[in-house]
């Protein structure tokens, strides 16, 4: 589980069949094989490590699924490692399961991000969103998109101060929205077989 609070600014050494090689500092102290990093919030594991950068198997279902697949040697990448228990919790649950591609639309400061069909039903206003591992607060909904308004900090410590518009990125949706849909849909269905 994560926080959507990035702890660094990575650097992509390479992208290669798979491989994703990702230079760091902070996300890397303590590491072990087997740990969880999200990289633009996408959860990835651990499978390599030395003294400034480490290593990720990518497979075809997370190329497919997410933006990685467009990383470049050079990109900068928001990092964060799994949780602790014993930390504060700091924006919202994060999974680090990207739901969707979305595309910018309008660059920070008013964040403004299409979505893909059927994820805008998971936005409201006020409520919770990871764009590329970033959590943030949704201003408001129109059609297939939403705004969050990204103050100076974040736009400094994350890659979204440097989006253009057009650029790819990850979305979460809060795992809440999901559940709740989850549960709902039985009752709404057998309320709407009665009405009939």
């Amino acid at each position: 589980m994560f926080t959507g609070i990035v702890e660094e600014l990575g650097r992509v050494v390479a992208l290669d069949r798979g491989r994703l090689r990702v230079e760091a500092a902070r996300v890397l102290e303590g590491v072990t094989l087997g740990d969880s990093i999200a990289v633009n919030g996408c959860c990835l594991t651990v499978v390599a490590h030395d003294e400034g950068s480490w290593e990720a198997d990518l497979s075809e279902e997370t190329l497919r699924r997410t933006a990685l697949s467009a990383l470049a040697p050079g990109s900068m990448v928001n990092l964060e490692r799994a949780v602790r228990a014993d930390q504060r919790m700091g924006g919202h649950i994060v999974q680090g399961h990207v739901d969707g591609v979305g595309t910018i639309r309008h660059r920070v400061p008013d964040l403004r991000v299409a979505v893909p069909n059927g994820l805008e039903r998971y936005l409201v206003e006020k409520g919770s969103v990871t764009v590329d591992g970033v959590s943030l607060t949704v201003v408001d909904v129109i059609g297939d998109t939403f705004s969050v308004a990204v103050i100076p900090h974040t736009s400094e410590v994350t890659n979204l101060g440097g989006l253009d518009e057009g650029a790819p990125v990850n979305i979460e949706v809060d795992i809440v929205a999901k559940y709740v849909e989850r549960m709902a849909l039985p009752h709404i269905d057998h309320l709407r077989e009665e009405r009939t």
